[in-house]
């Protein structure tokens, strides 16, 4: 099968979507395959095999990080030597209405995912007067599609309440290789808690925006006597943080990957995540595969993952202690504490890009059926 992707996003950028695409790509390509990619210029023309298809772009005034294409001749004229048996749009935005104005034209069948929970961010922006604005507009271009897909059951329903049709779920993954128990070195865990090894040691991995709510955390490093709180990654709201968390022992680490990625995981004694605007959370996965217990927000696809004393604890975003509470209880026994870090790791195992793949390829085959 011919598969035209269209995205807001892709390389060199990482976040969730990009992983994702970034193994569903390989795997597909692996299957037989073939993926052509539109996406803002990156400086990449091919990625495992897929064309790329680079387009000029300049950055979001409200998120400089992110970079916004806008549609030309180009794209057609590329699609009709390609020849798609099926347009897939990923977040579709400004990129992505190119794509489902293409399929339409052409009568190319038309898949959708929702990877990004936008309408939750803007009260972060102070734009949140316009929320019922944008879900009209999510609305008019996902209604065009001959399927929708969602990472999460909690997003199939909303999706589905905000007079979205044709939804569906498209199944979690994880690198269960990369990410694992046995990544841990000490060297990883001496530069994150800035040689002091032995203290407890809180992580944050992920986008640095305002809507990731991460000043959620200082108070619960506060209330962990002798911890530390390592942030990985970076983004437009980094300057703020560095300042609010000023004078704490916080080490900002900026961007990691492969290995060093796993190994920050790994030495981590919990993962910290308090964003209430999360589609699914792949950073959850990630660490759970490494075999750190997660305490995370309440909310969104989180509880997809996050089985609440099981293989980590959820916390309600509304309360202000809740969070404080969750991370004492993490560490208040050492036996639950163990069965949590081999709970995490086993849920982790469920999941993996291939399965993931091979229900996307499901789905792209009964679209082009019908």
């Amino acid at each position: 099968m011919r598969i035209a992707i269209f995205t807001e996003t892709f390389l060199p950028k990482v976040d969730g979507i990009v992983t994702r695409l970034r193994h569903t790509i390989e795997h597909l390509q692996k299957y037989g395959d073939e993926v052509l990619v539109f996406c803002p210029s990156g400086g990449l023309e091919s990625y495992c095999g897929a064309r790329i298809c680079g387009l000029s772009a300049f950055p979001l005034p409200l998120y400089p990080e992110l970079k916004i294409a806008l549609p030309r001749p180009e794209i057609g004229q590329q699609l009709a030597k390609f020849k798609p048996d099926l347009i897939h749009v990923v977040n579709p935005a400004v990129l992505g209405l190119a794509g489902i104005f293409y399929a339409k034209s052409n009568r190319i069948p038309l898949v959708a995912s929702y990877h990004t929970h936008l309408p939750k961010y803007l009260a972060h922006y102070g734009l949140g007067m316009l929320e019922g604005l944008l879900w009209e507009l999510l609305k008019a271009a996902h209604n065009q599609a001959d399927l929708n897909l969602c990472t999460s059951s909690v997003m199939v329903q909303e999706l589905r309440e905000h007079g979205i049709d044709r939804v569906d779920l498209w199944q979690r993954g994880v690198d269960t290789e990369t990410f694992d128990p046995a990544q841990a070195t000490p060297e990883m865990r001496h530069h994150l808690t800035q040689g002091e090894p032995t203290s407890q040691l809180l992580l944050y991995v992920g986008r640095l925006g305002a809507e990731k709510e991460i000043e959620r955390i200082k108070p619960v490093l506060a209330a962990i006597p002798g911890s530390r709180l390592a942030i990985v990654g970076d983004g437009p709201h980094r300057a703020n943080l560095e300042t609010y968390f000023a004078g704490t022992p916080t080490h900002f680490v900026g961007y990691l990957g492969g290995k060093k990625l796993a190994a920050a995981y790994a030495v981590a004694d919990a993962f910290i995540f308090p964003s209430r605007t999360e589609t699914l959370g792949l950073v959850l996965l990630e660490a759970m595969a490494a075999g750190c217990p997660v305490i995370a927000a309440r909310s969104g696809g989180i509880p997809d993952i996050v089985t609440d004393g099981v293989n980590g604890y959820l916390f309600d975003p509304q309360d202000p202690q809740a969070a404080i509470l969750a991370t004492q209880k993490l560490f208040a026994e050492s036996d639950d504490y163990l069965n949590l870090r081999e709970n995490a790791r086993s849920e982790a195992e469920n999941w993996n890009w291939a399965a993931a793949t091979g229900q996307l390829q499901r789905y792209y085959r009964q679209v082009v059926g019908n």
